[in-house]
């Protein structure tokens, strides 16, 4: 059974982390460089205090593991069930003012991304899943609606892939597939044109890591998509280091090619 009150405060922190990160994107903000060489701002730290210590007052009894807080990133005190956070996906894309990037929040269970919710700020589109185990989308004022994947066309797909990380790699896979439109989305919002019905694969043959995933797998596996590894399996969390294979996220019916 899902915690009361789940989906509720996970789109209110969504929401409030959003806020702390305009605040910053209004302003004439820097980007440092971490360990990795992925930058990192003020948003990012500021909308993961936002979440973190909203998590902390309302679900104290689980762990929390959140990529701006190296002292998480302990698999064996995480356990089978913990709260996965990426404050603010898609920095690349807010230092180039582009609208690509996310607040997300994923509740993980025995390897499972069961919850989560996805939040674009600056393109006000909300994605999350309720207490049930429905996906929803809300964009602006409008009605919110569910969620399901499309039913695919495999001598027609449309496709999605990484606005910053896309390669002769990604290239070479995606021309196995007879492709009728190709679109490029930044962040966590890939999986959520999946699941939204507006595209039908997203492979990513590339570096991520388990908090940059899980809250959009959690919405696709919601609207009845997949995530599989490239070696086959779903993809699964709370593995050594929290670092992702390369993988493909897809509609059901989707014809899938060999990795």
């Amino acid at each position: 059974m899902p915690e009361a009150g789940l989906a509720d405060a996970f789109i209110a922190l969504a929401r409030e982390a959003g806020d702390a990160i305009m605040a910053v994107y209004e302003t004439d903000f820097d980007a440092r460089s971490k360990a990795d060489d992925s930058p990192v701002t003020e948003a990012d730290l500021a909308a993961d205090r936002v979440i973190v210590a909203g998590l902390e007052r309302a679900f104290p009894h689980i762990p929390i593991v959140t990529e701006e807080r190296a002292d998480s990133h302990d698999v064996a005190a995480a356990g089978d069930r913990f709260f996965l956070v990426d404050p603010l996906d898609g920095t690349k894309e807010f230092v180039k003012r582009g609208g690509d990037f996310t607040v997300n929040i994923a509740l993980i269970e025995n390897g499972i991304p069961t919850h989560g919710v996805v939040f674009a700020p600056a393109l006000d589109r909300l994605f999350w899943t309720d207490d049930h185990g429905t996906a929803h989308q809300r964009d602006g004022d409008n009605a919110a609606r569910v969620l399901k994947v499309a039913k695919p066309d495999n001598a027609a797909l449309n496709i999605v892939a990484s606005k910053s990380h896309r390669d002769a790699a990604t290239d070479e896979y995606i021309n196995r597939y007879q492709v009728a439109d190709f679109k490029s989305a930044g962040s966590s919002l890939k999986f959520c044109l999946v699941a939204a019905g507006e595209a039908d694969l997203y492979p990513r043959l590339g570096r991520t890591m388990e908090w940059d995933t899980a809250a959009g797998h959690a919405v696709l596996r919601a609207a009845g998509g997949f995530v599989d590894a490239f070696g086959g399996g779903p993809l699964t969390y709370g593995k050594s280091g929290f670092e992702n294979p390369f993988f493909i996220a897809y509609a059901a019916d989707v014809a899938l090619q060999a990795g």
